[in-house]
């Protein structure tokens, strides 16, 4: 009965993210700020992307920027506009979901409201809560610019809707993946911070700083220490080149999210409010 409680306060707090971005006017500036960036790669890159994948000069610079195999079987699928959703989608969203998701508790945690929040609820179920919210936003938002995409397609050539379905799933699928350990990364920064430009600010620093670290660190001792997997979207070029690697595509990034996850209880609770 208890567990069952937490969930429905966890499902709350995950509904309040839904509702802070959609029904209120800061949500709705960024949902234009979005919808405008979209409209452009829509209509100039995906609504052109039958041009994009046909000719042989962006064919060359494809192989140049993914491996052979993985053009050739992007290449393969039936509808073009997928293509370069697949390859915009998969860098950008992960990137957005970072400034997206980046005041999880910032906000409450200066107004001094996340203190009250926690005499209802637990501080791992505020955590999750937040992170489930941010999770959900990221998912309506990509289901919104792959069905625009496949209505794109479905527009050129009427046929392509059916054809493209299968292949809306998988990219829809590995995207939302893709995109869980960067917002896990934010719930941990926000664990510890009061202001989501300092959240930026932190991962900005981390996305700069570990790999430098962990460079000289494999260079010193001449070998692989596999501490690249620390940062989230390291699998990304291999999930783009279509490599099938059930580590890389799922087992990566979830375990990244958990661990991130779980840094961020660890903080959370024992910092103050």
């Amino acid at each position: 009965m208890l567990e069952l409680q937490g969930l429905q306060r966890i499902w709350c707090l995950a509904k309040f993210e839904l509702v802070r971005l959609f029904m209120t006017k800061r949500g709705a500036l960024a949902l234009a700020a979005f919808v405008t960036v979209w409209l452009f790669i829509l209509y100039y890159a995906i609504g052109s992307a039958v041009e994009y994948v046909s000719s042989k000069t962006t064919q060359t610079i494809g192989y140049t920027l993914l491996s052979a195999e993985g053009m050739d079987k992007l290449l393969n699928w039936p509808v073009a506009e997928l293509i370069v959703y697949w390859v915009l989608a998969m860098y950008s969203f992960p990137m957005f979901s970072l400034i997206a998701s980046s005041d999880q508790t910032c906000t409450d945690r200066t107004r001094g409201t996340l203190r009250f929040i926690s005499l209802r609820v637990t501080r791992a179920e505020i955590l999750l809560g937040r992170f489930l919210g941010q999770v959900l936003i990221l998912a309506v938002l990509i289901a919104v610019t792959l069905i625009a995409t496949l209505s794109i397609a479905a527009y050129r050539d009427p046929s392509l809707l059916l054809v493209g379905m299968g292949e809306a799933f998988y990219v829809y699928k590995n995207i939302l993946i893709a995109v869980l350990p960067f917002i896990a990364l934010t719930s941990f920064f926000n664990s510890f911070t009061r202001s989501s430009r300092l959240v930026v600010i932190v991962t900005l620093l981390f996305f700069t700083i570990i790999p430098l670290i962990i460079a000289f660190i494999e260079y010193k001792l001449g070998m692989n220490t596999y501490l690249s997997y620390i940062l989230p979207g390291g699998q990304i070029s291999d999930v783009i080149n279509q490599k099938e690697l059930f580590m890389s595509n799922y087992v990566v990034p979830v375990m990244q999210m958990c661990g991130y996850l779980f840094l961020g209880h660890i903080v959370m609770k024992r910092s103050s409010l």
